[in-house]
């Protein structure tokens, strides 16, 4: 006969154990999800086959853009106000821009003028 090490657990023991153990899953589970959509959410425009992708966007104040480069060609972001001024953006490059107030931020590329697209800014 061999003895076990540790302490016996009762049956009532193990059902805690495993309630606590499947709480503690789902909480970290919900996290886990909660920060996916986080990152997720992050507003994308994406350059691809001489066009920005979607061309008119909406965000509220505050909002980060990110623009992404997925051809094979260089691109720029830029609006004729300046307020936009990407470098030439390279294959996979990325261009970030967080737009703090309200308005319309039209936007072009200027090694490619006829690339446009629109930044709708407006409070929820």
């Amino acid at each position: 006969m061999t003895k076990k090490k540790g302490f016996p657990l009762s049956r009532s023991s193990r059902a805690t154990r495993h309630a606590l153990a499947s709480a503690l899953s789902g909480v970290l589970f919900g996290a886990i999800v909660a920060a996916s959509n986080a990152i997720a959410a992050a507003p994308a425009v994406d350059i691809t086959k001489f066009a920005f992708t979607p061309g008119e966007l909406t965000v509220a104040p505050g909002t980060t853009v990110v623009w992404t480069n997925h051809d094979e060609v260089p691109h720029t972001v830029a609006s004729k106000d300046k307020r936009l001024m990407s470098k030439a953006l390279d294959t996979d490059d990325r261009f970030e821009h967080t737009f703090d107030e309200e308005g319309d931020f039209a936007y072009y590329c200027t090694l490619h003028p006829f690339m446009t697209g629109v930044v709708h800014v407006r409070k929820p």
